[in-house]
């Protein structure tokens, strides 16, 4: 029997044209993998595209909810944004994707996983990190640092000669990643940062801000230790709120970001992110946060955030340093209890209003009226000790002068 090899497959034609290049080139058994973690249609027609190109076998793993679940709803309690924009998107995606790769190579008794990432961008980092640190027996191959081949058009040939047409054209048109958290668009004209978006070519999960409604829709988000559990008074997982939070969103022209960020390669790199639904839930978790944490806690868990956000971008999601920091901030989310009302309006979100019952607002003492557990004498008394070093080097610099 032939050696086995697990292909992480979308269906799109970099992964198709792998399929016969690994059994030329390596004689091997293909048995792809699709791991869904809500790309929507995009899975329609893979089984049989994938057994046109030659494979054995095509896996559809559904993991939605475990990718909600266990990868992004700690970024959400981490408040994990990569370079003050990024929300995470593909980032959060790829260890559940190498995970259930891992998984399907065990079943199958593979030597080898294939991914088709390329070799300037961050995805081969995240996969391959992700394989090693789940199984470091497994050979890892990644065709696009090794084959010669270099455009649409060779890929399009290379199946052709190969007995194999497909209904791909060698037309240009953005690089996409979808899965229910976000969209991705890279190339064409987003190559030249100077160059503005070409948004009603570009958006595929809403409108631009200028398209949205004249008119603004509020809604109510309720948490339970940091976790959402309803929208609009009515019980959901988090998958079905973030599903109806993109619809909502994309609508109000919610959550679209242009950003040139710094690859872990070394390159920065342009693209424009649309992640209605987790834009708006970052904020609401935001705005709970405000309420219930307390100044030190919360100054000290954005600079967590910060590093879980740098963490899960280059790929280090199986690592000793996630699992202490999700420690962190799981411990922090004990209190972060509560609803959330925000109006969203032409590609805003707007606060409405937020209520706890762990909320450390008081208005007793937060008042212009003078309550009983502050009194402004007290004021004076802080302010001396506070700024008693500034006041004795100010004292010394005079003195020397």
């Amino acid at each position: 029997m032939k050696e086995k090899v697990i292909l992480a497959y979308s269906g799109g034609l970099d992964t198709t044209v792998i399929i016969p290049w690994l059994k030329e080139n390596y004689d091997y058994d293909v048995v792809c993998v699709c791991i869904n973690v809500g790309q929507g249609n995009e899975l329609d027609g893979l089984e049989d595209r994938a057994k046109a190109s030659g494979a054995v076998k095509l896996y559809i793993e559904d993991v939605v909810d475990e990718f909600v679940d266990d990868y992004v709803v700690p970024c959400v309690k981490a408040g994990a944004v990569y370079e003050n924009k990024y929300l995470l998107g593909t980032s959060m995606a790829r260890p559940v994707i190498a995970k259930r790769l891992v998984e399907i190579a065990r079943l199958e008794n593979a030597t080898a996983i294939c991914h088709g990432a390329t070799g300037k961008g961050n995805d081969q980092v995240r996969f391959e990190l992700g394989i090693k640190a789940l199984a470091p027996d497994l050979k890892i191959i990644a065709p696009w640092r090794i084959w010669d081949i270099s455009s649409r058009e060779e890929e399009i040939e290379y199946c052709k000669d190969h007995g194999i047409h497909l209904p791909f054209s060698a037309d240009n048109s953005y690089s996409r990643d979808r899965n229910l958290w976000h969209i991705s668009h890279e190339g064409l004209e987003l190559e030249d940062p100077a160059n503005a978006p070409d948004y009603d070519h570009l958006l595929v999960l809403g409108v631009s801000p200028e398209k949205a409604p004249d008119e603004g829709e509020t809604l109510t988000l309720s948490f339970e230790k940091g976790i959402p559990t309803t929208l609009n008074g009515q019980s959901m997982k988090v998958s079905e709120i973030i599903e109806k939070l993109n619809a909502l969103g994309g609508q109000h022209g919610v959550g679209i970001v242009d950003i040139v960020e710094n690859r872990v390669v070394g390159m920065k790199s342009r693209g424009v992110y649309e992640t209605p639904g987790g834009t708006i839930l970052m904020e609401a978790h935001t705005a709970l946060e405000e309420l219930i944490l307390d100044r030190d806690t919360l100054a000290y868990k954005k600079g967590i955030g910060d590093k879980f956000a740098d963490v899960v971008y280059e790929g280090k999601w199986f690592t000793p340093l996630r699992e202490a920091l999700q420690a962190f901030v799981d411990s922090t989310q004990e209190y972060v209890t509560g609803d959330v009302k925000l109006k969203l309006y032409k590609g805003n979100i707007i606060k409405q209003g937020t209520t706890s019952p762990y909320s450390l607002y008081n208005e007793s003492i937060a008042s212009f009226t003078t309550g009983e557990l502050y009194n402004h004498k007290d004021a004076e008394g802080f302010i001396n000790l506070f700024g008693l070093s500034l006041k004795v080097r100010a004292m010394k610099q005079g003195g020397l002068k």
